[in-house]
């Protein structure tokens, strides 16, 4: 039977890390950078061209993940690692990250009266797309936590730096 901690700093449990609220929140900041650029933008163009809201949120959705893989990507081949390898990393740091995110905005720009119809130059539209992407985040960053505890998502990115 072992005594003491099972994470004392002598022994080495991969499968669980200790991982600071800051660097948790760091990841999620970076995630939410990403994400903030592909449903902005999505969000600009579906609601300037009166596009139903299932289209524009799709726009939205799928500017959000190439965004938030092309700035991963970015860091990681200045790194030195080869594109496909590049493409591999982003994709296990970021996927559940900017999945949460968007489902957590889309749900709050979708349930916000009026938020969708509000149009590029209405107050309702931007207030709500921020306060959708502030609720994603904070409720993103306990999962992305979980996940770097665990040498997942961000902590893979991390692992190159």
């Amino acid at each position: 039977m072992q005594t003491g901690s099972a994470h004392a700093p002598h022994q080495h449990d991969s499968t669980l890390r200790r991982v600071s609220w800051a660097a948790a929140r760091q990841a999620t900041f970076h995630c939410l950078t990403g994400c903030a650029i592909g449903e902005v933008l999505g969000m600009i163009i579906g609601t300037s061209l009166g596009w139903h809201d299932a289209a524009t949120v799709a726009l939205a959705v799928a500017l959000a993940f190439l965004f938030g893989y092309a700035l991963t990507m970015r860091g990681v081949l200045r790194a030195g690692l080869p594109f496909r390898a590049a493409v591999r990393v982003a994709l296990a740091a970021d996927t559940v990250s900017i999945a949460v995110m968007e489902l957590v905005d889309n749900a709050v720009m979708l349930t916000v009266p009026g938020a969708m119809e509000a149009g590029i130059g209405g107050v309702v539209f931007w207030a709500s797309l921020a306060g959708a992407l502030a609720v994603a985040f904070v409720v993103t960053l306990p999962i992305n936590r979980a996940l770097m505890s665990r040498g997942k998502g961000h902590a893979v990115v991390h692992a190159l730096h």
